[in-house]
């Protein structure tokens, strides 16, 4: 049977937050199989995984900085000298295989061999027959992170995810992503796990935005993430049209902000899940930035919400997390979009109230990330940006 406990800080001194959080955490359990660790950029994040495993001797640590803070059950939890929260697992039927390394030749390589690291790491074949785990976290940097779950899913095959990407608090590339072995900016590392108890695992992964009636064939893309046309005309100067505005409104970073609500949605091919793609920067040439991948001859929907929106969406994934679950988890890892974290501004509190009101007694922790990653019903793993990825944990 599992069990879940959340500690956290926001203790000046990186080292010392990192056993606060950790000591909070480990309270109560016995066996702890692995921890989640999300801090903020202000830490060195070497001295404070250091701290959080003087805490949690010898447990797998893996995690990343998040944006601007993290929410546990007693409240939002941030500050200017750093902050850091802990989400420990524990659990006599469970096994898990932590690793990561720097981004190598290329991501999906590198996606490749950390899986197999992981699976050594758990004392499982690395080649030959593969013993796939149940389900499996990922954390990456932003920009590749489809290739890293390429090479991951080389593997493994077609096993459940969750998880989100590294963030900072300014878009510059500030971030880490770590496990008790590395610290690094830029690659991806996993936990797999295996769970000797049936149904220990529950992923609710959306947008929660609206569908509009404005929407455009993908006629041109370049390196992926690039948004060139939609409906052949220069995809700034079409999204203006859709929303009304002059296109020199939609310059540069002008474009991300005015997109939060009203970003553009992509279905996957049965339309059980509207994957949301973030415009990040209008460029010159009135193409888009996108922060995930795109492919030509693929429909781009307008998709519409407000901040009202946005923190309700909260409380109400919980609720329809904790239905598909089915029963009370042991607890809850809540991945939850920077950029929808961005428009709430000074409501934060808004969404914790949310979250507990929904998640009552069940321990949790909210990590703000600038990508989120899972699946919906029969779909493949996949990613996004201003998305929600609630997971329910035994």
């Amino acid at each position: 049977m599992l069990k879940t406990n959340v500690g956290s800080s926001v203790n000046p001194d990186a080292y010392a937050a990192g056993a606060e959080a950790g000591a909070a955490a480990a309270a109560g359990l016995d066996g702890v199989k692995v921890a989640f660790v999300y801090s903020g950029v202000q830490y060195c994040s070497d001295t404070l995984l250091k701290g959080v495993a003087s805490a949690l001797p010898g447990v797998p640590l893996i995690g990343n900085t998040s944006f601007t803070g993290v929410i546990t059950a007693q409240g939002y939890v941030a500050s200017e000298t750093g902050f850091v929260g802990v989400l420990a697992v524990a659990g006599d039927g469970l096994t898990v295989g932590v690793a990561g390394a720097p981004k190598g030749e290329g991501a999906r390589e590198t996606g490749l061999a950390v899986a197999k690291a992981a699976l050594a790491a758990a004392g499982k074949p690395s080649t030959g027959k593969i013993d796939a785990p149940d389900y499996f976290y990922m954390v990456a940097n932003p920009g590749e992170e489809e290739f890293f779950l390429k090479g991951i899913s080389e593997v493994i095959g077609r096993v459940p995810l969750f998880g989100g990407s590294a963030a900072d608090n300014t878009i510059a590339g500030e971030w880490s992503l770590f496990t008790s072995d590395v610290v690094m900016s830029d690659g991806v590392a996993v936990a797999f796990f295996w769970d000797a108890e049936p149904g220990g695992f529950a992923n609710v992964f959306t947008g929660a935005y609206a569908e509009t009636d404005k929407y455009g064939v993908v006629t041109k893309v370049v390196d992926n993430r690039t948004l060139v046309e939609i409906d052949g005309v220069p995809a700034v100067q079409k999204y203006a049209e859709w929303r009304g505005m002059a296109a020199d409104q939609l310059s540069g970073g002008d474009l991300l902000v005015a997109t939060i609500t009203n970003p553009l949605g992509v279905k996957d091919r049965l339309g059980d899940l509207t994957a949301i793609r973030h415009p990040m920067n209008g460029n010159d040439d009135l193409s888009m930035a996108i922060g995930a991948n795109l492919a030509e001859k693929t429909t781009v929907i307008m998709m519409e919400s407000d901040v009202d929106g946005l923190i309700a969406s909260t409380g109400e994934t919980v609720r329809a997390l904790l239905a598909r679950a089915g029963r009370a988890p042991a607890g809850l890892h809540l991945v939850h979009c920077g950029g929808r974290r961005a428009a709430i501004d000074a409501r934060i509190d808004e969404v914790y109230a949310s979250v507990k009101a929904a998640a009552g007694d069940i321990p949790f922790i909210v990590v703000f990330t600038f990508g989120e990653y899972g699946f919906e019903d029969d779909g493949n793993n996949t990613t996004g940006g201003l998305m929600l990825s609630f997971t329910a944990l035994g």
